[in-house]
């Protein structure tokens, strides 16, 4: 499986942004999959995950509200729309995937993709 991150860019604080990463191979309906941040000179930290099957979704305290996580089976991709952007939204968000729900919210995952910049200006 390989994921590959896209969406990232430049954009003005309260703007909205949605990034896509597109997985390559089949999905089973048990995956889980996730996206996390890594800002300048901060750890990575986990944003949202979302079961592929039932499209369950999961957010990390601190990102709920401006954050939406879903998936299209149909075209095997992840999508991760955010609003209200300010500049401390400034991180690469990477893309992840396992089968166990526990292993992607710990930053686990067995599969990674390469990330995408987004930088926010005020």
């Amino acid at each position: 499986v390989q994921l590959q991150a896209s969406g990232g860019g430049f954009v003005q604080a309260l703007g909205s942004l949605r990034l896509s990463c597109a997985a390559s191979g089949r999905i089973f309906s048990s995956a889980v999959m996730g996206w996390f941040r890594q800002a300048p000179d901060k750890e990575r930290e986990y944003v949202a995950a979302i079961r592929w099957g039932t499209g369950r979704t999961y957010y990390a305290d601190s990102m709920k509200g401006r954050f939406i996580i879903s998936r299209d089976t149909a075209k095997n991709t992840l999508y991760l729309q955010i609003h209200s952007l300010t500049p401390e939204d400034t991180a690469i968000h990477y893309c992840a995937k396992d089968s166990n729900w526990a292993k992607v919210v710990a930053g686990e995952a067995h599969y990674w993709g390469q990330g995408t910049q987004v930088t926010v200006s005020s």
